[in-house]
């Protein structure tokens, strides 16, 4: 199996299944999992950034728009 032969398959997988991806991305389960990486992601931007903190907070809650369901 080459690697056309892996991301074919992968692509079928997602059109099999694109709802249920769709349902498990916009969960609140996903919600509570997308806040605690991206807070975590952020804090670590402004310990090497410290200038740019409110930059920092545009893009996480920019990126925390499109994952989860708040």
């Amino acid at each position: 199996m080459g690697i056309d032969d892996i991301v074919n398959k992968g692509k079928d997988l997602y059109e099999q299944n694109k709802d249920k991806i769709a349902e498990a991305v916009k969960s609140e389960q996903a919600e509570d999992v997308s806040d605690k990486v991206l807070d975590g992601v952020a804090d670590f931007a402004k310990k090497i950034a410290p200038g740019a903190s409110e930059k920092i907070d545009e893009i996480r809650d920019s990126a925390d728009k499109s994952i989860g369901n708040e």
